[in-house]
């Protein structure tokens, strides 16, 4: 069995790749391999009252599947270079943007028209930061929302059905460099391509990591990002999620000179659990619909740690720590800010009595247990610094669910094709280590498709 290109992962990078192929070279044939279930089958189990913690499925319904662990996430599209990535090292800055308000286009006419776009340019909120060591990024911001988000995708698979070939609950096991293309191995048989784009995502980060020894292709040591999601009162953050719905704020802890930054912010969202690799850590989502909307805002607060020789694995250092909360918790921990401050853990009765009702069914317990004192320090600075901009952050009653660990695959040596050293295999999304956001990942596919379509 032959075609033209095969993709492997249907996650943002994926299914753009697709969709450009299948729009600008409709005669080729395009075949796609995923892990995880078509869109319509990807259902957690956890309702909150039967199944109230993971089971740990075959799948991740989370994190694997049509629309990959973007899927279910709160749909923001950052348009922007400053975060998200660094696809315009290889791509150039104004290209990259480009490509990122083409798939912002195209979103719009699948499901995502009438959804707002923000912008933090000449904000006011980039001087009240300042003025309180604070750093607010640049970016334009689409809000799609987890429930549209899912109407866009819904939209794009029923558009890709008929002319590309999925095959899903097919996990790939290997690539082999052929003569004249690329043999693909999967559960069940194998598939010969002249092209091959690998659009794993960060949850295929182990099994990229295989391919690159077997390939040998070289790879860069990536960053891990460590720290806990942060839940409070809406109100609290609404000057800043009104205008600016996402804002990506940086500081540089003073006492070890630590980035600290937010991430995923939630105006009226949920807070999750997302299985990685058997792990269980904490993620939050939000809704453009009304009657799902909750009077919590949540979003994270990361350090990123990167690592020298000798040490390589970072991605295995946030895994542990994770475990370690896992152990602890049985899954995801909850902590008042209070009881953190305090030097004890949080018990039920505490979180009950407190002003923020948990959005999420969490295990009660001590944080500083989990995360090395150095992360929940710098954390604790950033509480304290957003509270100066944000009054009410560093109120007993906030509540810190952990632990958040976001995993980036290593960085992938490539190209300005984002091609491996062996021409016609193609690494993007997040899954290559160098974007790390929907608007990134979703960019890359498009590029890799034209450079494809160029010959």
């Amino acid at each position: 069995m032959r075609t033209d290109v095969v993709i492997i992962g249907a996650g943002p990078g994926g299914i753009f790749s697709a969709y450009e192929l299948m729009k600008k070279a409709p005669n080729l044939k395009v075949k796609v391999f995923e892990a995880g279930n078509p869109l319509d089958k990807r259902k957690c189990p956890i309702d909150g009252d039967k199944v109230k913690s993971c089971i740990k499925c075959p799948t991740c319904a989370i994190m694997n599947g049509f629309g990959g662990a973007g899927a279910f996430s709160d749909g923001k599209y950052n348009i922007t270079n400053d975060f998200g990535g660094t696809l315009y090292q290889y791509i150039g800055k104004e290209k990259a943007l480009n490509l990122m308000k083409y798939v912002d286009d195209i979103n719009m006419t699948h499901g995502g028209e009438g959804t707002k776009m923000f912008s933090t340019a000449g904000s006011e909120f980039k001087k009240l930061c300042m003025q309180n060591k604070l750093t607010l990024l640049d970016a334009s911001v689409r809000h799609l929302g987890t429930d549209i988000n899912y109407v866009v995708l819904e939209n794009l698979y029923n558009e890709l059905k008929d002319h590309v070939e999925f095959h899903f609950r097919t996990p790939v096991t290997s690539i082999e460099k052929l003569d004249n293309g690329f043999k693909i191995n999967y559960d069940g048989g194998s598939v010969e391509a002249d092209k091959c784009i690998v659009s794993v995502g960060r949850s295929g980060s182990k099994w990229m990591e295989e391919v690159c020894n077997d390939l040998n292709i070289d790879t860069l040591s990536n960053r891990v990002d460590i720290g806990v999601r942060v839940e409070l009162p809406a109100a609290i953050f609404s000057h800043l999620t009104d205008a600016l719905y996402e804002s990506k704020i940086v500081y540089r802890t003073s006492k070890f000179e630590d980035a600290v930054r937010t991430f995923c912010m939630n105006p009226n969202g949920i807070v999750v659990n997302e299985n990685t690799n058997g792990i269980v850590t904490v993620n939050g989502h939000s809704f453009e619909d009304p009657t799902k909307k909750t009077e919590n805002t949540n979003f994270a607060l990361l350090v990123s740690k990167h690592f020298t020789a000798p040490f390589k694995d970072s991605n295995g250092y946030g895994e542990s720590i994770a475990r370690l909360s896992n152990m602890l918790g049985g899954g995801v921990i909850v902590q008042r800010f209070g009881d953190l401050e305090r030097g004890r853990r949080s018990n039920l009765k505490r979180i009950e009595e407190g002003t923020v009702r948990p959005t999420l069914d969490a295990t009660p317990g001590d944080l500083s247990l989990v995360l090395p004192k150095r992360i929940l320090d710098g954390i604790m600075e950033m509480i304290y610094a957003l509270d100066k901009i944000a009054p009410g952050t560093a109120n007993d009653d906030t509540l810190l669910y952990g632990v958040e660990v976001k995993f980036y695959n290593m960085e992938v040596k490539l190209d300005e094709n984002l091609e491996t050293i062996h021409k016609g295999l193609y690494i993007i999304g997040d899954g290559s280590g160098v974007t790390h956001s929907l608007s990134h990942a979703s960019a890359s596919g498009v590029y890799v498709a034209r450079k494809i379509i160029e010959g």
